[in-house]
Formats: C-alpha cells, structure tokens, sequence
C-alpha cells in the first residue's frame, strides 16, 4: 500500500476520499500514517467519487478509497461520470483476503456464491485500467493502471485483497515518467501542408474550444495561437475557462440554438472553423443544433487532426495547435469581433428584427423598474445569473451543479483565472456539491463558488458537513425553485414526479455540523446583490445564500433554444 501512496504522490495527489469499511481498516492505518497523504472521510462513497472528480479537474490526478461490494458499488456512478468527462481517477476497493478467497468463504458485502471478482468486473465498464493485485504482479500492474490513466485521462481500478495491500512491495528504483504521445513526423508534415492551405483560402476563420484542452495539456498552447492569431473563438459549456474569457477576442459560449445570435453567427457562419479537442453532446450544442459541419474545417482530437473530413494520425492536439500557430505567425491579427447583432454577417433582416426586439425589451425592461422598482421585484433566473456572473473573482473556483445553474452561469464571462467546474456530459445531479469538496482541498488558495438548485442538493447535501469539518470556506448558491425546473420545462410542467420535499436549508447547514455558517437569503434582485456583496466579504467562514425564483422560470440559454430550435422540440426527444 505504501507504494501505490508513493506513486499517487507522484501524481501530485494529497488527498484520498472514502469511507472505512472493516474490510479496509487496517490500510487505513497505513494510509494515516503516510507523511504525503491525508484521509479524506466522506459522508458517501457516491461523494467520494465526486470529490475525487473535483480533485482530479483541479490537481491532474485524484484517487478515492472504499470498501470491497457495497462501497464500490456505490461509488461507480461517480467514477463513470470521470470516464465520460475524461478525469484520471484512481478506485481503489480493498477486499477480503486470499485465504478468504480461496475458501469461496460466504463473507459479508458478497453475493454469497464465492465469485470475489465480480465487482471487479462490474468496474471493468467505467475505468480504461483495471487489475486485481496479487503479490507477486502487485507493483507491476499498479504502473500499469496508472500509466493508462494518464495517457488516457480517465480513471483505473484495483482491487486489493487485505493481505496484498499489507503485504512489503519492492519499490521500483526510479518512477516512471508520463509518456509523451506519439508523433508522426509524416502525417504531421501533411497535417501542416494541409492546414495552409485551408488558413490561405479562409476570409472568416473562428476557433471553438472544448475541454480535452484541458485534460491534454494543452491549454498554452491554445492560448498561444489565439494570442498569435486574434481569430474570434467560443467555447463549449464543458470548455468553459479553457480560454481567457476576458480577451477582446473571446465570443462567449456556443450551444447551438443555446447561443446569443452574435456567438451562433460567427461560429456557424466562419468558412473555417478550428474545433481544438471539441466533443459535440447534446447538452451542450443545444440538442444538437449547431449550424457548422463538422466534417468541414480543422477538427483537433486528442492524437488524430483532421482538415475538411481527412484524417492524419499520430498529430496530438498540443502539436497540432503549435504547427497552426507557426502557420499564423506572418499573418495581420484580425480584428476584435463585434459584440452587437451584426457580428458574423447576420443577414440585414434577422440585424434589424434583433436591434428592435432589444430595444424593446430595453424599454419595457425600464418602464417595469420606474412602474415597480427592482426592491420590489421577485427574482428571476435571468437578474440571478447576472449577478452571481458579475460576482466572480479572478480567485474563484465555480462549481456549478446541471440544470439551471448549469444552463444560467455558463454563458456569463469570468475574469481571467477564475476557474470552473461543470458536469455537462455526464449530467449527474448532485455531483457539483462533493466535486466542491475535491476542488477546494486540491487548490486551497482559491475561494469556492457552488451554484446548485435545490434539488440536486438533496442527494448529496450531507458533504456539506465534510466540507464544514475540513474547515473550507466556500460560498454556496442554493436556487430554492421547488424542484426539477429542467424538467418540468422539458415534460411533466405540474407532474408530481418533478415534485420534492420542502426543505428548511436555511438551518441545515449547522445541522450538519458546519462551524458558525453565515446563512443569507434572496427573494429580490435588491436582496440578492446584498446577499452577494456581505459573501464576498466573508471569508472566515462558510455562506449559504438561499436564493428563491419560481418554479417555472428558467435561465435565457433555455428560453433561447425554445424559440430558435428548428423543429420546436422539446429539449429531450
């Protein structure tokens, strides 16, 4: 045990996440005892996944500990979340031991029936790596699982029988280091020859960026040809901080019929778009509304680059974006692009309908703030994310839970360094809470910022109460709406499934345990900026912020997909 500790280290993990189960308590032990590890006790192994998540998005790496059966299973939700979403995450199950084994022993957290490997193969479903550990493969196949986890930016697992993780290990003489991806030199000449010739014939060229960026290692890379280039870019709901968001150059979010029309038209409407590691999912293309073909321009993939549909392998995405910005280098920067209507070539009509339709709602807008000023006015999703946008510091960690929150923070602008912390793809409520709890401890410097409604809080608040323990100072934003918003608009708008139970959050936190919680509430836009100024200014300890909106009320990204989406459908079909 101690050198898979040692290896985790390594990796720059500090923390480990789980629960004790007597099946472990023992490797517990070594666990405290190692000077590079703290132990991490969750409320769930479900939050110790999650945390780990958060971990492993902040840090590079995270690693969760459970118990044999019951708690691995009930952390492979979290750890399947990390294999969609591309997060290196090490599960390490601890079981019972070989003696135990052999025996077909009827144990507990067993079926019963001898078989002690089918969990193991159960998790073989969500990890790139797998192996259960055995004395004399022990040190060999944990270099194994954790190389592919790394090369593969996603998680691994192995199980340890008791005794193995106990049992002495001859340490390797050196650690091995990370494998740099493979090049080919060839079709990396043809790549370039290619990508000219494509950049040469282009008059409207725009970047779109998404989170392999972030998981490859190549974020300065991007930020270099951006910077070398001016080209207009967007960015993905699951890209979101993967470029500087403060640049004159940045767009906003893209997400198809999501989008404000200015993103969308310079997006759909460039003759060359650059996708760098951009995967298109229905959740963050608007039900797949995006207008570009992606068989057209140059797509960026994690070892593969493609120009107009054809294919040159072994071109990583870090060294596909260098050779575009050697291409670039001669070329006059272009200029910022315009943030009015008229950005990217909107047809005269749709231009005039848009300015009208805006100052219209500029004018009504004023005529309701003289008739009924803002102090008396309910709070809305849209006045909500403005200003929780607005609030975001260079400092910020912002984990933001799927949903409204999700769907309200994205399209907001952050200030260069402010960092955020989504789950689009995998879309698991619940998960931003524990992810928090990973993020903070694996970046103490900076502030967290938890945007989550309701009820996705109900299936993993109880980590609020780690969160307190560990002395973290975050500010959190309940959205108190009455229940599943999202899917109320979706279908069922007075369903009793998309009902909850009415919960008093106000006294939950110290409930759990958390030290002196200073707990606000929000009803107006005038009690909200309130609320938002007195948490920024409170940094000894944590800030709930119960924010109330109506249950059928939803952030503008999703009232612009009902309005624009060709088919009028609804957001899941």
């Amino acid at each position: 045990m101690d050198h898979l500790l040692n290896r985790l280290n390594h990796l720059g993990v500090r923390h480990l996440f789980g629960i004790a189960g007597d099946y472990n308590l023992a490797v517990l032990d070594r666990v405290l005892a190692h000077p590079g590890m703290d132990w991490i006790g969750t409320s769930s192994e479900l939050g110790a996944a999650y945390a780990a998540d958060g971990y492993g998005r902040t840090r590079g790496f995270g690693a969760l500990l459970t118990t044999f059966g019951v708690g691995e299973l009930s952390a492979i939700n979290g750890v399947a979340g990390s294999y969609a979403e591309r997060v290196p995450v090490l599960h390490i199950a601890v079981g019972p031991t070989q003696a135990t084994e052999r025996a077909g022993s009827v144990v507990h957290h067993s079926m019963g029936d001898g078989d002690f490997d089918r969990f193991a193969r159960a998790q073989r479903q969500v990890v790139c790596a797998d192996a259960v550990l055995r004395p004399d493969n022990a040190v060999s196949e944990i270099e194994r699982v954790l190389a592919a986890c790394v090369r593969e930016s996603r998680p691994g697992y192995v199980r340890l029988p008791r005794d193995v993780a106990l049992a002495p290990a001859s340490p390797l003489v050196s650690l091995a280091a990370a494998e740099e991806p493979v090049v080919d030199e060839d079709s990396l000449d043809a790549f370039r020859s290619a990508a000219r010739d494509r950049l040469v014939a282009a008059h409207r060229t725009a970047v779109l960026a998404d989170f392999l960026v972030d998981r490859f290692k190549a974020r300065e890379e991007l930020a270099v040809l951006l910077m070398a280039s001016s080209f207009p870019h967007a960015v993905l709901a699951t890209g979101k901080t993967v470029v500087d968001e403060s640049s004159p150059h940045f767009l906003g979010l893209y997400g198809g019929a999501m989008s404000k029309a200015p993103v969308r038209a310079a997006i759909d409407n460039a003759d060359l778009l650059i996708r760098a590691g951009v995967l298109l999912a229905d959740m963050t293309t608007g039900k797949f509304t995006h207008g570009f073909d992606p068989e057209e321009g140059i797509d960026l993939g994690i070892t593969v680059a493609k120009v107009d549909g054809v294919a040159f392998p072994g071109v990583p995405l870090a060294k596909a974006l260098a050779v575009l910005t050697e291409l670039v280098g001669g070329r006059p920067p272009a200029p910022a692009p315009t943030v009015g209507p008229s950005c990217g070539a909107l047809a005269p009509l749709t231009q005039l309908a848009s300015h009208t339709s805006t100052k219209v709602k500029e004018s009504a807008t004023a005529l309701a703030h003289e008739l009924c000023p803002p102090k008396f006015l309910p709070l809305t999703q849209s006045y909500l994310w403005k200003a929780v946008g607005a609030a975001v510091q260079p400092d910020y960690t912002v984990v933001a839970d799927n949903g409204t929150c999700l769907l309200g923070i994205v399209a907001r602008r952050f200030p260069r360094g402010a960092r955020f912390v989504g789950q689009p793809l995998w879309a698991s409520i619940g998960y931003a809470l524990p992810a928090l709890l990973g993020a903070q401890l694996a970046d103490p410097s900076r502030r967290g910022l938890l945007l989550i409604g309701d009820g996705a809080a109900q299936l993993t608040v109880q980590e609020l109460g780690t969160i307190g323990r560990h002395h973290l100072k975050p500010i959190v934003v309940l959205v108190d709406n009455d229940g599943y918003t999202v899917e109320r608009i979706t279908h069922g708008l007075r369903a009793e499934y998309n009902e909850i139970a009415q919960w008093r959050w106000s006294r939950l936190p110290a409930a759990l345990g958390v030290p002196d919680p200073l707990v606000l509430s929000a009803r107006t836009p005038a009690s909200l900026d309130r609320a938002l100024s007195e948490a920024a200014a409170t940094t000894d300890r944590l800030v709930l912020i119960e924010a109330f909106t109506s249950k059928y009320d939803v952030p503008p990204a999703l009232k612009r997909l009902a309005l624009h989406r060709p088919d009028r459908a609804r957001w899941v079909a």
